[in-house]
């Protein structure tokens, strides 16, 4: 990998949670311009990520933050619908890269030579960055969301199932950004998971 000038980093968030769409980001970074304290998004604290984000997205040579909707990961499932983002998210670099390297097991299909790297957001500067900027950016999504549907605590969570948006989906039902086709949200649906299949069809 050393011969390789343009490395692209790439990693997503949001797999977890049961509302709001899954994000990627694709980060080349600048080797002459290096950023200190890049780490895995998940070990550092959410002012640790605010902090690098901006100084990522000066000191790069590119990047670019995409989506995979709710109606996608429900159409798709989950793991397609990451891909799905990943690859969004490296055809919307500026300068193409001329290897990527994908923080997991599987590589979007983009016709650049890709590896994915178990653990990479822990290995490679550049999926570190990957990492923050995805995490970032779908927390300030989810804060938007947060707006238009107060009720489910959004702000707090990030959509992920914890015991009080566990209880806000039972008291509000299910809201035009939870994913039905995750068993907690789909459990809650009129006539459960035959209504959502049907819909589908």
């Amino acid at each position: 990998m050393s011969n390789v000038a343009l490395i692209c980093g790439v990693d997503e968030a949001g797999r977890g949670p049961l509302a709001g769409p899954v994000s990627a980001a694709a980060v080349i970074l600048d080797d002459s311009n290096p950023i200190e304290g890049l780490a895995d998004s998940k070990k550092l604290s959410e002012k640790q990520r605010d902090k690098l984000a901006p100084i990522i997205c000066e000191r790069a040579l590119a990047w670019a933050v995409a989506y995979a909707e709710v109606e996608e990961i429900d159409q798709l499932n989950i793991l397609q619908a990451t891909i799905l983002a990943m690859k969004r998210a490296v055809l919307a670099l500026n300068i193409q890269p001329q290897q990527v390297l994908v923080d997991g097991l599987y590589c979007p299909q983009t016709g650049i030579p890709s590896i994915a790297i178990v653990k990479g957001d822990s290995k490679v500067a550049a999926i570190s960055a990957a990492s923050i900027l995805a995490k970032t950016a779908r927390d300030a999504l989810m804060l938007d969301l947060h707006q238009q549907y107060p009720n489910y605590g959004f702000a707090d969570h990030k959509g992920y199932p914890t015991a009080a948006h566990l209880a806000a989906l039972r008291e509000h039902g299910v809201s035009a950004v939870h994913r039905k086709s995750f068993r907690p949200v789909r459990e809650l649906l009129p006539q459960g998971y035959e209504a959502f299949n049907k819909a589908l069809l």
